[in-house]
């Protein structure tokens, strides 16, 4: 399906939201993400999602929003997918817990 870039924010924003309710309605930890596997696997998903949504947002969107930054975004996604056995899970964790709080925030504001 092709989804328009507000359809996109959409279902980043909604990813976003879900991950961050799953972070903290099971009160994960970065030490819980460091040490278990289940746990990076259910983080890694949404990662993907989000990323993946970013990677196909139109240059003309991400360039009238250049504040955020869309390419770290999408690389994520890919280093993820293609590099997953190499994941720096400390960055992931700074990520999950620094990040994308702020991200959502930013989100909330398209």
């Amino acid at each position: 399906m092709n989804y328009s870039d507000e359809q996109r924010i959409a279902k980043i924003r909604e990813t976003t939201e879900k991950l961050l309710t799953y972070l903290r309605d099971e009160h994960v930890t970065p030490d819980a993400v460091l040490s278990r596997e289940p746990i990076r696997w259910a983080i890694t998903t949404p990662l993907y999602n989000i990323g993946e949504h970013v990677y196909h947002l139109s240059d003309e969107y991400k360039a009238a929003h250049s504040g955020i930054p869309w390419s770290k975004i999408s690389g994520l996604r890919h280093r993820l997918v293609h590099d997953y056995d190499n994941t720096n899970w400390s960055l992931i964790c700074s990520i999950l817990f620094d990040v994308l709080p702020q991200f959502y925030e930013e989100l909330q504001n398209l």
